[in-house]
């Protein structure tokens, strides 16, 4: 008889013990939001594997919330610390999930990789009490082939896209981004930019679907949400719209060869004159080519005794070496590559190798999902119309020699970015762009030097004013930064607003206003839904 028990009576059982087994301090809130769970969906699963609280077992929340948390910064003890955090295991828990977080007034924070530079997936500094819904569970991914698409969730790492497209096809691929752990949910609502982007665009200019839930628990795919908000989710940032469930995502042809390659060239090796050319061709290169620079200071000179400045010239081309040399010998031959610097691969690998990986790991790396890049950082982002003139670039040196630990990557536009308009989806950065520029400051002694470091990344913004784009000057929604101003009090969120989405954002809020107007979906530099 014991064997005829319901679910729900079950569930129920389970529930019972949990509560029993949670000291009070673990909160009421806690125990309401998972009477709530099971009254809104069949929880049949073990609950307390989902559930991570500092009372239950401060050890293994602390390791969850630390998890996939790439911005040290925002885990100090006196960061505020969410209730608990849910993991859901099926789209149903998350619509329960929102329904309940709601009906019990929690404010709800979303993460699927972590990578928030500003960690509002994870910290809710004004909003107290509040959850994180931690979607990393949800990553199944189904690719077909003849359809030439998939359907990644939410959880999914943009390595794991990668792996399992590479799983089917070794001449299918998808233009993401350049580092493997990132989270797919996260990632392309933000734009989603990657070493293919002067062929194919961002991300989530080959998005063809998406599911989501909306602040009424309901799931949405896109001709339920309506063209508006399928527009608005693709480029305006996560947290604002929905919970993103799961995207559908258009794949693009690869050639089985692929080369890469990486020059570095140093002041003492003319580096200053050859980014100077670089900043002149690298939007006009063939669109087969990216090729990205990763500045930061290096080790002494034998010369001078001093520090120096290293720029890394890290290129993909979608083919083999003799066609790149060709390219290079006519568009760039002042970086001086040489067939000796060219490594052909396959798309994978050249995946692999842009992220970071060494030669020798093998595809199945990528199902890892971890983060090579975990640190106390600050970082913000440019994008440059004009290049930028030798003595800036002199100025610039000065600054970076001034700082321990600075590193600063230039991305190149042009090609397919181009030729879409800034208003296609609500990511802007398009023609007249020459590169975006991504601001990095590391440290690894928390609290202790953090002010010093985030002063001289603010010092250095300013020195770089008068070299980037104006009116406004630009920045990249995935690249947040809160200097930029935040929602609070009668702040105008157009200050912040038209630096990411330029003409777009008055769009955003019009969408944001119909399609929430309660604002349930929100954080610091959410869409608002109306404009002060």
């Amino acid at each position: 008889m014991a064997f005829a028990i319901s679910t729900r009576n079950a569930v129920t059982f389970l529930v019972t013990l949990l509560l029993v087994s949670v000291t009070p301090s673990s909160s009421t809130l806690q125990q309401d939001f998972i009477h709530c769970l099971v009254d809104n969906t069949d929880m049949s699963f073990p609950i307390r594997a989902s559930f991570f609280s500092p009372d239950q077992n401060a050890t293994l929340f602390k390791e969850e919330l630390e998890s996939t948390a790439q911005n040290l910064r925002y885990l100090t003890p006196s960061n505020p610390k969410p209730v608990f955090i849910f993991e859901p295991l099926y789209e149903t828990h998350v619509q329960a999930a929102v329904v309940c977080a709601k009906m019990l007034n929690l404010h709800m924070r979303l993460r699927s990789g972590g990578h928030d530079y500003e960690g509002l997936s994870f910290v809710a500094e004004n909003v107290t009490p509040f959850v994180v819904v931690d979607l990393s569970k949800l990553r199944q991914i189904d690719v077909d082939l003849d359809s030439n698409s998939a359907w990644a969730h939410a959880g999914a790492t943009v390595g794991e896209v990668y792996y399992r497209i590479q799983e089917k096809s070794q001449t299918h691929g998808f233009p993401a981004g350049l580092c493997s752990s990132l989270g797919i949910g996260g990632h392309l609502v933000g734009g989603a930019y990657g070493s293919m982007m002067r062929k194919f665009g961002l991300g989530a200019d080959n998005v063809l679907d998406a599911r989501i839930i909306d602040a009424n628990g309901k799931i949405l795919d896109r001709a339920a949400m309506g063209e508006d908000v399928f527009w608005a989710i693709r480029g305006a940032g996560g947290g604002s719209f929905g919970v993103i469930l799961a995207w559908k995502i258009k794949l693009v042809p690869v050639p089985a060869t692929v080369t890469v390659f990486t020059v570095t060239k140093t002041l003492e090796q003319d580096g200053t004159r050859v980014l100077y050319k670089w900043q002149q061709v690298a939007d006009k290169l063939d669109e087969d080519l990216f090729i990205r620079v990763i500045i930061q200071p290096a080790g002494k000179t034998s010369k001078t005794g001093n520090r120096t400045v290293s720029t890394a010239y890290q290129g993909q081309f979608l083919g083999d070496s003799n066609r790149l040399m060709q390219v290079m010998q006519t568009s760039f031959p002042e970086l001086g590559l040489t067939k000796k610097d060219c490594i052909e691969m396959s798309w994978i690998k050249s995946v692999m190798y842009i992220a970071g990986f060494p030669n020798s790991a093998p595809p199945e790396a990528l199902l890892a999902g971890k983060s090579l890049f975990k640190n106390h950082f600050k970082a913000k982002s440019d994008f440059v119309e004009e290049p930028i003139p030798v003595e800036g670039l002199e100025g610039l040196w000065k600054k970076l020699l001034n700082e321990d630990s600075p590193l600063t990557i230039w991305n190149p536009y042009g090609g397919m970015m181009s030729r879409i308009s800034e208003s296609e989806t609500p990511f802007p950065h398009r023609k007249g762009t020459l590169f975006k520029i991504q601001w990095l400051s590391t440290w690894s002694d928390g609290k202790a030097s953090e002010a010093r470091h985030i002063e001289w990344m603010r010092d250095m913004y300013s020195y770089m004013e008068q070299y980037v784009s104006k009116k406004p000057r630009r920045a990249y929604v995935n690249y947040r930064d809160l200097d930029l101003g935040v929602n609070e009090g009668e702040s105008d969120a157009r200050e912040w607003g038209a630096k990411y989405f330029k003409g777009n954002f008055e769009k955003l809020v019009k969408i944001k206003g119909e399609f929430d107007p309660e604002n349930f979906f929100r954080h610091e530099q959410s869409i608002p839904t109306k404009i002060c």
